[in-house]
């Protein structure tokens, strides 16, 4: 059987998770369910003897978490197409396409989120096998996961009925009422939504040239013009042209004879606290702990606690979802946990980072944290990875003193170059030109202490930085 080839959509923000999912490190690339992330998973999944080599088409601005969660389960990080705007699965589906098809045009792709859970990779590798035939022979074939609740938040798959391991597709229906999601649980042949498709590179392109040509157009000229930067392959600008339209209205809706294999497997989209709630292990009241903080349940069933560093307790309380971060707390009604979103947009509206990122902010040479900030002061603790280097940079408006507190550190001050140890520190004044760096084996953690009038990130000017960011990143 030929190879199939995985492409990973690497790009949404889960705002639904909000405050633990952010813009900056959105869930898939968080660790819900055990020691790796939604989507190192997802990767696992997909690296078995009937996949090919696997691409990942993900946003700009995550490109180093992309490239460091790929090294840190030893899976090759050479084939990440970057997206400079966000425009939904159908032109994602389109760059697939036109990547594989322009090494082999009868080449097989399997387009999946990052984002999603599946509690047997075995049988999701059973399901995409079933699929190959029918997508070799020219037809688009979707993946549907056999309901076992009238779930509101999911489009279904209406299929023909039938006991073929694969089903032709009768209709697509957006999220339903609970009424009518009941009424397809009692009638049977209706799946939930996966989002996953399998087709032939030359079998998608043909259906965008009949139902989307503009966006083929768009989607082809701006991979002729993408470039390098470092290991990615950076879509040009052009890409903002497409429209941003999700692959079952642009053309699942329209493709003739398509085919629809169940997935029979407990999945999830984990798009909300609720979903990731009746997903996971509960204890015997229903509770689902998470985080490294202390949680304390006193008299409380059917609730979702969360906790990055703090003790929480729940007393009294049902049906709850209570997430604590270092710098935001969420307490909802665990049947309204998909409106966090509002929450979301209002914080967007008001300006700040609370939407955007967290108080830890991860770089490609490691993380930065804000301790304390006052007037015309600020304290973080920074995290410089072994190998990582800063870039070479001034300030316009503020100074720095740099404490070492664990490993080494190289230091440049102006035409200066120092090793620092622990316990060791520097002055760097303003405009000085400096730089941070750890040639050492163990991360570096140092305490920074910025004084000055302005004390903001975009006070940044850059020289030299070995990850090719702009000042703005």
């Amino acid at each position: 059987m030929r190879k199939v080839l995985p492409f990973i959509l690497c790009g949404g923000a889960g705002t639904r998770l909000w405050p633990l999912s952010r813009e900056a490190y959105p869930k898939q690339f968080h660790r819900l369910t055990g020691p790796e992330t939604l989507f190192q998973q997802t990767c696992r999944r997909l690296s078995g003897p009937l996949f090919g080599d696997l691409f990942v088409l993900s946003n700009y601005r995550h490109r180093f978490l992309v490239a460091e969660q790929l090294e840190e389960i030893g899976a090759p990080a050479k084939n990440i197409v970057l997206e400079p705007v966000s425009r939904n699965t159908a032109p994602a589906a389109c760059i697939a396409a036109l990547i594989a098809a322009r090494a082999d045009a009868d080449a097989l792709v399997l387009l999946t989120p990052s984002d999603h859970m599946l509690a047997d990779p075995g049988a999701f590798a059973r399901a995409v096998e079933v699929g190959v035939p029918a997508a070799d022979a020219g037809t688009l074939v979707t993946f549907g996961v056999e309901p076992d609740c009238p779930h509101t938040g999911y489009g279904y798959i209406e299929t023909e009925p039938g006991e073929a391991p694969d089903r032709k597709v009768k209709r697509f229906v957006e999220k339903p009422s609970r009424k009518a999601a009941e009424q397809y649980l009692d009638a049977g042949g209706f799946y939930w939504n996966a989002g996953i498709f399998l087709f032939k590179a030359a079998t998608m392109l043909d259906l965008l040239k009949a139902h989307a040509p503009h966006l083929l157009e768009v989607c082809h000229a701006s991979l002729d013009m993408a470039t390098e930067d470092l290991t990615f392959r950076v879509l040009n600008g052009a890409y903002g042209d497409a429209p941003a339209i999700s692959l079952d209205y642009a053309v699942a809706e329209k493709a003739p004879n398509m085919r629809c294999v169940p997935l029979k497997t407990s999945w999830s989209d984990v798009g909300s606290w609720e979903a990731l709630w009746s997903f996971l292990a509960k204890d015997a009241a229903g509770n689902v702990v998470q985080g490294e903080g202390q949680v304390i349940l006193e008299n409380t069933s059917n609730s979702l606690a969360f906790s990055d560093h703090a003790c929480v307790a729940l007393v009294g309380v049902e049906n709850l979802v209570v997430v604590v971060m270092e710098d935001a707390v969420l307490v909802a009604a665990k049947d309204h946990a998909e409106h966090i979103k509002l929450v979301v947009e209002y914080l967007k509206g008001a300006g700040g980072d609370l939407a955007l990122q967290h108080n830890r902010v991860y770089r490609p040479w490691g993380w930065y944290q804000s301790l304390n900030r006052g007037e015309r002061y600020q304290v973080k603790c920074i995290m410089v990875k072994p190998g990582g280097k800063l870039s070479l940079q001034s300030h316009h408006h503020r100074s720095e003193h740099w404490v070492v507190v664990t490993g080494t550190v190289e230091v440049t001050r102006g035409e200066e170059v120092a090793m620092l140890s622990e316990n060791e520190s520097t002055y760097i004044p303003v405009g000085k030109k400096h730089r941070l760096a750890n040639p050492g084996k163990i991360p570096a953690f140092l305490i920074e202490v910025q004084s000055g009038a302005y004390l903001d990130e975009d006070d940044i000017v850059r020289f030299d930085d070995i990850y090719q960011r702009s000042s703005n990143e």
